[in-house]
């Protein structure tokens, strides 16, 4: 220690690449982990014992071949038809034993108008169990009722946003929301919740709160299957029953086998015909774990470059010490020091700086989700603000929270003090090696 402290300064700076190297090992697995669990949390939401079944848009030129084909609309407008149907939900639910529950849904983009407040929202017709499977709470009124589907009541029940935006100085429980020239009653209010994960190009990211959600049947009996769109003097349609169904099953063991079920029950049924798709969150759960992995070893791989650059640094420092102490090396072997003896007083002086330098980086590592908050509030606040912060990116890195990985503290550190070993045995073998009579004589 005292050899150390002789020169503060050039073992301060030696130790630093060993300090900076520990502190990104930590902070970029934190980083890593918490980007993981972020995609594993919205994996989850999906539920992993689901299967999701969506109705998807065919290429054009397959839309007029297989089942239902086209149907003809208004003034012989030619109406495709395409998508999940209702005799694949009671397909499915009645012939596949290890299903325990299913939900259906079909949903449209409209305008939700109170007074003159209005929203763009996404109207979803459901059942009573779509609150359960979709992991949704009730903060005021109730959620759709299974009397509310068989009586195909007009009431509807707002997600968070939607409410706050029609309704932002009153309670909205018994008032009616005008949706596409019908009023829906309103029975209940959501709790916020966050937005599901976009998966691929078939299952895009929704976003809950700004739902409004009317019992099934009243969706089919005041807007049918058959919607109607003009946009910009261009006028468009489509048929579809269902947009989605999700299935639960017994257990994950359960999940693979029956989705493959699933898939060849639709494919003879839809005549080979592209228009569905089949999700299974546990798949993506597996692959997200995956990615996880090789997120870690590729981010602490990167950091312990740092580590290695240090180790060069103490190397370097070492052997200028040895050459500055050349006489101090003769004198203690003139006295009976053994080549061991100067080995691991050199030694010692390397594990001492990159222990040092260890735990002041595991100091700073574990410093790393409050920097981050940091950094995140001035980015929010004076970045995302004054640019478009509505990318995927900006609201990915908005969204995350670093997670310290309790391993990586004592890897970080052993790795130090190993590298500190590494290239301090080199420093010390060589003055070891010193011929005690030309270590005296040197000036």
């Amino acid at each position: 220690m005292k050899s150390l402290l002789l020169h503060k300064l050039r073992s301060g700076l030696t130790m630093l690449g060993i300090v900076f190297g520990v502190f990104s090992v930590i902070a970029m697995l934190a980083i890593g982990e918490g980007a993981s669990a972020q995609a594993q949390q919205q994996v989850l939401a999906l539920g992993a014992t689901n299967i999701i079944i969506l109705t998807v848009k065919p290429p054009a030129d397959t839309q007029s071949s297989g089942s239902g084909g086209n149907r003809g609309g208004r003034s012989g407008f030619v109406v495709p038809q395409y998508g999940l149907l209702r005799s694949d939900y009671d397909l499915l639910t009645k012939t596949i034993p290890t299903i325990t529950g299913a939900v259906r849904m079909r949903e449209i983009v409209s305008e939700a108008r109170y007074l003159q407040n209005t929203i763009n929202a996404r109207l979803v017709g459901s059942t009573a169990e779509y609150m359960d499977m979709n992991q949704l709470v009730v903060m005021r009124g109730r959620f759709l009722t299974n009397e509310d589907e068989d009586l195909v009541a007009n009431v509807a029940v707002l997600g968070a946003e939607t409410a706050a935006t029609l309704f932002p100085f009153e309670d909205p429980i018994g008032k009616a929301v005008l949706v596409r020239n019908a009023r829906y009653m309103i029975v209940g209010v959501m709790k916020s919740r966050t937005s599901s994960a976009a998966i691929g190009g078939s299952f895009s990211g929704q976003e809950y709160n700004k739902d409004i959600y009317i019992p099934l049947s009243t969706f089919r009996s005041r807007i049918g299957d058959m919607v109607f769109t003009r946009m910009s003097g261009t006028f468009s349609a489509e048929q579809v029953e269902l947009n989605q169904i999700t299935l639960k099953v017994r257990s994950r063991d359960d999940v693979v086998p029956t989705s493959e079920v699933v898939k060849e029950s639709l494919k003879r049924t839809h005549a080979g015909k592209a228009d569905f798709d089949v999700i299974v969150p546990l798949e993506l759960l597996k692959q997200a774990d995956q990615i996880r992995q090789i997120f870690n070893i590729v981010l602490g791989s990167i950091a312990a470059i740092s580590l290695v650059v240090g180790g060069i640094g103490i190397m370097n420092i070492m052997l200028a010490t040895v050459t500055e102490r050349t006489r101090e090396i003769g004198i203690r072997r003139a006295l009976g020091a053994r080549q061991r003896d100067i080995i691991n007083q050199f030694l010692m002086e390397t594990i001492v700086l990159s222990g040092a330098g260890g735990i002041i980086g595991i100091l700073m590592g574990l410093a790393t989700p409050l920097a981050f908050y940091g950094i995140k509030h001035v980015v929010q606040n004076y970045i995302l603000d004054r640019t478009s912060g509505d990318s995927p990116m900006a609201k990915m890195f908005t969204d995350m929270e670093p997670r310290i990985a309790i391993w990586s503290l004592p890897v970080a550190f052993g790795i130090s003090v190993s590298i500190g070993v590494m290239f301090g045995i080199y420093p010390a073998r060589s003055a070891a090696r010193m011929d005690p009579i030309e270590a005296l004589r040197h000036e």
